[in-house]
């Protein structure tokens, strides 16, 4: 298992020529991934820099701070049971870190083993520049739908997932993006969603949109309320006890996918609080995976909206 190999795993720190910063790059066997796409760009070549100079690092829980590099850990689902579904895997953190281990490399693997490829995106913290995760996660999906035909993957079956800070990014990613290049559908794993005061998680707003975000700006991106026709169909899972991100957060997403009537499910387990995602021993496990599994295997049969 991917803690197990934790002590000895392989980090590669990188200098690029550019911008001389230092970034991490974890090896295949620690990551569990067959491919590795390294610099797919980085504050210098992508659209838009999130500003930050110093180095990457991480620490033994194998968590990303300070990430200028965008890299993509892929994982090709076995020929002989593949669906033809892929699903880009945005880790949380609260956009201050980049948790890869549970919320990234832990769910792609679950996913793998059922058949559905899987992009473990190390995305750049935005630093208070809203605009760079999302273009971050329009280039996987992206790279998916385009360089995923050698790997049996339907351009039209690729969705996002994604849990805390991740599942904001990943609900981001469902409402931001235009239309034609929205994921195929989502996965939010206790998720943040809503910016009203009660019910947020302060650190990621504030990491998103910078200290001096404005209460207009905050409602703004609370993601129920950019919900519309064409979001695509969302499968959220929280716990009741959840006292990180509270649940109605979710609640408020999934009332508003109801109201557009958007396909969607939720899942509201009795306990487990926040953090869970990937973790075998979660008591709730089996019983939110069966409910991903089941999920995917919906988004193959002809969707019809009321």
């Amino acid at each position: 298992m991917i803690r197990q190999l934790l002590i000895g795993f392989v980090m590669l720190c990188a200098t690029s020529v550019v911008s001389a910063q230092k970034t991490v790059l974890l090896s295949l066997e620690t990551s569990g991934a067959d491919y590795i796409v390294e610099n797919f760009w980085n504050n210098t070549t992508a659209p838009h820099s999130n500003g930050i100079t110093a180095n990457e690092s991480i620490n033994h829980k194998m968590e990303l701070f300070g990430t200028s590099q965008t890299d993509f850990y892929l994982y090709k689902a076995d020929p002989a049971k593949a669906t033809g579904q892929a699903v880009v895997v945005v880790p949380g953190g609260g956009l201050r870190k980049v948790c890869i281990e549970y919320d990234g490399f832990a769910f792609a693997q679950y996913l793998r083993s059922i058949g559905v490829s899987a992009l473990v995106l190390k995305y750049r913290l935005p630093n208070g520049h809203r605009e760079v995760p999302l273009e971050d996660m329009e280039a996987a999906l992206k790279y998916l739908r385009t360089e995923g035909a050698k790997w049996g993957i339907d351009p039209a079956q690729v969705g996002i997932a994604g849990s805390s800070a991740g599942g904001y990014l990943a609900a981001y990613a469902s409402t931001f993006i235009p239309d034609e290049r929205k994921p195929a559908f989502s996965i939010l794993v206790y998720s943040v969603i809503s910016g009203i005061t009660r019910s947020t998680h302060h650190g990621t707003f504030g990491n998103l949109l910078g200290r001096r975000r404005t209460n207009a700006e905050q409602e703004y991106y609370s993601l129920e309320n950019r919900v519309t026709a064409t979001t695509p169909p969302t499968l959220l899972l929280l716990a009741d006890d959840d006292l990180t991100v509270p649940s109605i957060s979710s609640i408020r997403y999934y009332k508003a996918l109801r109201k557009y009537g958007i396909p969607s499910a939720m899942h509201i387990f009795p306990s487990g609080g926040h953090g869970w995602s990937g973790h075998n021993d979660y008591r709730y496990a089996e019983a939110c995976k069966n409910a991903i599994k089941d999920w995917l295997q919906i988004q193959q049969l002809p969707q019809k909206r009321e």
